[in-house]
Formats: C-alpha cells, sequence, structure tokens
C-alpha cells in the first residue's frame, strides 16, 4: 500500500488504493462493450474474431498499463469506436484492401502521432484546424455509425428504388436490437454503471430464445492470437499508397485522443491553469497503444471517454487505469461469451454510442456559413458515401474554397492548406477511390 501510496502519489491527489479500484471498476463496466464490438465490426473485414478478441484485451490492457505507470492519468485506452468501423467497412471492404494492409495503415499512423507527440506539434495542429471541422469529423463518425448499427440491427436494408428501406419490423433480431437499444439509453439516463455491457449481454441472453443462437459456456483459455499477430503489411500500405486512409486514421486518433484526455482531466479537476501538466506522456501512451494494437492485430486504440465514469466514482491517478487493464486481462477468459454475441445485440451499443456523438452539433457555429457549411458537407458526406475519408477531404476542400471565395483567406491556417491540397491532388490524379 506504501509503495502504491509513493508511486501513484494518491494523498496528494486527495484518494486512496479503495477509491482508485472502486474507480477501476467502473471505468471497465462502462467500456467493456469493446471485447463484444470490436471482434464483431473488425470480423466483418475477414479477421478471425477470436484472435480480435485477444488482440483488444491485451491492447486496451498495454494502453492502461503506460497510460497509469507512466502518465499518471485515471484515462482508460481502448480500440475505439469509429475507427474500427473505417477500418472494418471503409478500407477493408469499401476499398478492398487486405486487412493486413490496413493494420499496416494503422501502424504508420501510430508512428506519425508518436512523432508528433516527441517532438511537440501536437497543439500546432490542432490549433491550426477550425474547431468547426473537429466537431463535424465527430458528428459525422457519429452518423456512420449509427447507419452502420441500423443495418446490423435489420432495420435498415438495401433498397434497388430508393437506396435504402426498412427492413422486417417484425424479425426477433429487429425486435431484440430494439428492445436492447432502449434498456440501453434508460438505464444510462438512470446512471446505471456498465448499462451498454448490461444491454448486449441482455439482448445475448434473448437471442438463445428468441433468435435461434447457441450457447457455448462462458469460461475458456484465450483463443490464439497467431492468426493476426504481427500481420500488418507496412510495406504493402505504403506501396498502394494508402495516403488519404493514413491521413484520416491520424487526424482521427490525434483529434479523439486529444479531446478526450483534456475533458476527463477537466472533469477530474486535474488542469492546472487549464492545460494538463502530463498531456505529452498521454498522448506518447495512446500513440504506443496504437502502434502496440496494430502489431497484436486490432484498430486504432485511443483514450476513453467513459474513464469520466470512473473519475465520477473519485479516480484521480494511474492507479484507475491499472486497475482497468487488469481487467481487461481477466476478461480474456470470457471468449466463448463474447464469441456467441450476435451483431443485432451490438447494435444498440453502436446506435447509442452514435446519438451521443451528434451532440457536438451545437458546438458549431451557425450564424457563419464559412464555418457551417463544411461542417455539414464533411458530416454528411461520411454516411451518405460510406466513407469518413471522403467527408474528412470535401470539409477541409469546402472550407478552404468558402473562405477564399469571401475574402477570408487569412483565416485558414497553412495546415489546412496543406491537408486540402493533399486531398485534391488524390482525386484529380488518383481518383476517389
Amino acid at each position: 500500500m506504501l509503495l502504491l501510496e509513493k508511486f501513484f502519489k494518491l494523498k496528494e491527489n486527495g484518494t486512496d488504493v479503495r477509491t482508485e479500484l472502486v474507480a477501476g471498476l467502473t471505468t471497465f463496466l462502462t467500456m467493456a462493450y469493446i471485447i463484444f464490438v470490436n471482434p464483431s465490426i473488425l470480423g466483418d473485414a475477414g479477421m478471425p474474431k477470436g484472435a480480435v478478441f485477444v488482440a483488444t484485451c491485451v491492447a486496451a490492457a498495454l494502453g492502461c498499463l503506460v497510460m497509469g505507470l507512466y502518465a499518471n492519468y485515471p484515462i482508460a485506452l481502448a480500440p475505439g469506436m469509429g475507427l474500427n468501423a473505417y477500418f472494418a467497412y471503409v478500407v477493408v471492404k469499401g476499398m478492398g484492401m487486405p486487412w493486413q494492409m490496413a493494420l499496416g495503415a494503422v501502424f504508420i499512423s501510430g508512428c506519425l502521432f508518436l512523432f508528433v507527440s516527441i517532438f511537440k506539434l501536437r497543439e500546432m495542429i490542432v490549433n491550426g484546424i477550425p474547431h468547426s471541422i473537429r466537431t463535424a469529423i465527430t458528428v459525422g463518425i457519429g452518423l456512420f455509425l449509427g447507419l452502420i448499427s441500423l443495418k446490423s440491427a435489420g432495420i435498415v436494408v438495401a433498397n434497388p428504388a430508393t437506396l435504402v428501406g426498412v427492413g422486417n419490423l417484425h424479425s426477433a433480431p429487429v425486435i431484440l436490437a430494439i428492445f436492447g437499444f432502449f434498456l440501453i439509453v434508460a438505464l444510462d439516463k438512470l446512471q446505471v454503471k456498465g448499462a451498454i455491457l448490461i444491454g448486449i449481454l441482455a439482448v445475448t441472453v434473448l437471442s438463445f430464445f428468441f433468435g435461434g443462437n447457441q450457447f457455448n459456456g462462458v469460461v475458456s483459455a484465450p483463443p490464439t492470437l497467431e492468426p493476426t499477430f504481427f500481420k500488418l503489411d507496412v510495406m504493402g500500405a505504403v506501396s498502394v499508397g494508402l495516403l488519404n486512409v493514413v491521413l484520416v486514421f491520424f487526424l482521427v486518433e490525434l483529434f479523439d485522443a486529444t479531446g478526450t484526455l483534456m475533458g476527463v482531466a477537466n472533469r477530474a479537476g486535474l488542469l492546472v491553469n487549464g492545460k494538463m501538466e502530463r498531456l505529452n506522456k498521454a498522448l506518447l501512451a495512446d500513440s504506443c497503444a496504437i502502434v502496440a494494437g496494430s502489431m497484436l492485430g486490432t484498430s486504432s486504440t485511443t483514450a476513453y471517454i467513459e474513464s469520466a465514469a470512473g473519475v465520477q466514482a473519485g479516480g484521480r491517478t494511474g492507479l484507475t487505469a491499472v486497475a482497468v487493464a487488469v481487467l481487461f486481462l481477466a476478461a480474456l477468459f470470457i471468449s466463448p461469451l463474447a464469441g456467441v454475441v450476435p451483431a443485432y445485440a451490438t447494435a444498440p451499443a453502436l446506435l447509442y454510442v452514435a446519438c451521443l456523438m451528434l451532440r457536438e452539433l451545437v458546438d458549431i457555429d451557425w450564424s457563419d456559413t464559412t464555418e457551417s457549411v463544411p461542417a455539414a458537407i464533411a458530416a454528411l458526406t461520411m454516411p451518405f458515401t460510406y466513407s469518413i475519408a471522403l467527408g474528412v477531404a470535401f470539409g477541409f476542400i469546402s472550407y478552404a474554397i468558402l473562405k477564399l471565395l469571401t475574402g477570408r483567406v487569412r483565416e485558414v491556417r497553412p495546415v489546412i492548406w496543406a491537408i486540402a491540397c493533399v486531398f485534391t491532388f488524390k482525386f484529380v490524379y488518383l481518383g476517389a477511390g
């Protein structure tokens, strides 16, 4: 206990071992849904679900350990929602890239993130990109996740006449997904810890009775990691010129991590003069987790806003993150349960996360059309083209053009021009695929 007190500076931060461990359990329960959702999403990209399950748990544990032991913040990390959907549905299924190459692109983006963290370039990049575009990326990913979740639930289906249509609302999967969604929202509103996880498990249990699902047990030895371990193809990713893919991974990772870290730290009262004293260490933890995750076999790892639940329970130091890491490692032994979770059980979780991401719309200045229109274009393009990359590209390009045409070119930072030019060059000379 004395060693923990000295290492994590518990008294200095107004906490104790018991409080930190309870906070860790609270955070884990609110984000444990990812151990079911991530294998489901990456499995759609052709990746072995068992190996992805292990990679998800181990990557999350590694990220949490580095965050706790090195940065000493009560912030947990795991493969990020939105980034996994971009990986599976846009890069692999949409562009036809092998998942090994996609992992290579994640590795490269992680190395870039590591580079800007080490050389402290993060602030220059983040400050150079307007708030409206940063917000639009979050909202657009939310809309994209919403479309994917409705499709997974069977509520939205393909229709040759109208592109999309409504599915069979009388089928068991659709009814169970709808039930799961309202259960999650209600429990979360009632501040029940682990609301999303409870919703997933409740629908999974009901699927054995009404959905024809088969129960295979709960506990077993973890599946082998071999099918995805070090299977990333970095040279392949470079050779096919995945510039826009890497750039999107990098930008979303950077904005997501920075926003989440600052938000959770602010809620925990850990900001000094509005800044995180160890922000660079926290970003290094995040970027190292991305690199490690790509080697293990999962999409980009990022800081989780659900960490705020642990902060609310009293977590103030890295001991909270270490506790989350231990719980993720313990979760390795529930692979049979993870393997029987149907897509329509994780769809309600995806839809609820999507709904929460849309609240960022209030932060856009709707009175200035040179800010709001590019943001709207970016957000709307993502679900309607089924591509986060195109949404980001159109957002940057339209922002630069509108500022130029309205005589406000000085408001456009050099980083905006650089990114807009990269995407424009890609469209003109390489096509939009």
